[in-house]
């Protein structure tokens, strides 16, 4: 994204809160139901814009918002009309651009009900942290989300949003401006590959499901989808200053009693940390997931919170 992109993108953004815009992300499974009720095949308002990501007639918006898109190049001509190539959702009193609904491309930038659950569980993170981390990073930031309310939280902290993804580090560049949030840095790495140094708080929010097409926004790869969560704690608590912190939120695919990744980890935990805690956020997520290939012996996926601190 050069820089006429990202300004405008940053005006779009800018509009969009001083005309009251207000849209909380939804699983794609829900944001289909509703887009296929009758009466939600064509937008009517900037929710249905830039939200629900319907298309819609030139006549809807004013030009000097349809001009801003053209000049960010978000803006899609169809068969069905025009479309915005990105949603904008809010997190509190933040507006975070991410990619527009349905996400198929492998460089998609996703934003879900997992971010909401994500960042809730860093600020409860937060109380045990102490006066804050000096230096913090968020790895596979995506959008930004966690990155952003980690550096509002703490605006002396050195924070950096680290992804592979090129197009998720623009997006992350832009809601970090809308959001003020002058301490974050982006940084484009594979984990931890390109960053470099150590830090008082490591958090991430990997992908977790069995994806056939291994799209990057949404593969966590081997052991059920656990080998990228995996991965993180690892090379993070590897990362950590003494007394830092690992803050990890993830999906585990459960067969029987037995939670294989928290297996995984045990030894890790026990040789590198004080103290740690594990807990499931939510017992039973992305159900639809079960009948994909190489779910067929597992029973549920669990949004799981570890949090970690270093000895």
């Amino acid at each position: 994204m050069n820089p006429s992109n990202a300004n405008a993108l940053l005006t779009l953004g800018k509009v969009l809160r001083q005309a009251g815009y207000h849209f909380m992300t939804v699983t794609p499974s829900t944001h289909r139901r509703i887009n296929n009720r009758p009466g939600n095949e064509r937008a009517h308002d900037l929710r249905g814009v830039f939200g629900w990501s319907r298309p819609f007639d030139a006549g809807l918006l004013p030009a000097s918002v349809l001009d801003l898109m053209r000049e960010a190049g978000v803006l899609a001509h169809t068969d069905d009309g025009l479309r915005s190539t990105v949603r904008a959702s809010t997190l509190d009193d933040m507006l975070l651009f991410h990619s527009a609904w349905p996400t198929r491309d492998d460089d998609a930038v996703f934003f879900g009900p997992d971010t909401y659950r994500f960042v809730h569980a860093i600020r409860r993170g937060f109380a045990f942290v102490g006066a804050g981390p000096v230096r913090a990073v968020d790895i596979g930031c995506g959008g930004g989300a966690g990155a952003l309310a980690i550096a509002r939280k703490f605006p002396h902290a050195e924070v950096i949003g680290a992804d592979v993804n090129p197009k998720a580090l623009d997006l992350a560049m832009v809601n970090a401006r809308l959001a003020q949030a002058h301490n974050v840095a982006l940084c484009q790495s594979d984990l931890f590959d390109g960053v470099q140094g150590d830090f008082d708080l490591v958090v991430s929010n990997p992908p977790f499901v069995i994806d056939p097409d291994a799209r990057r926004y949404r593969h966590g790869g081997g052991e059920r989808g656990a080998e990228l969560s995996r991965r993180i704690a690892e090379q993070g608590l590897a990362r950590l200053r003494r007394g830092g912190s690992l803050m990890l939120y993830t999906g585990v695919a459960l067969c029987g009693a037995h939670d294989h990744f928290l297996d995984s980890l045990r030894p890790t935990l026990a040789a590198q940390c004080d103290a740690w805690t594990y807990e499931e956020l939510d017992p039973d997520i992305f159900g639809g997931q079960l009948g994909e290939p190489g779910y067929e012996d597992v029973e549920r996926i669990a949004a799981v919170w570890l949090h970690a601190v270093k000895r």
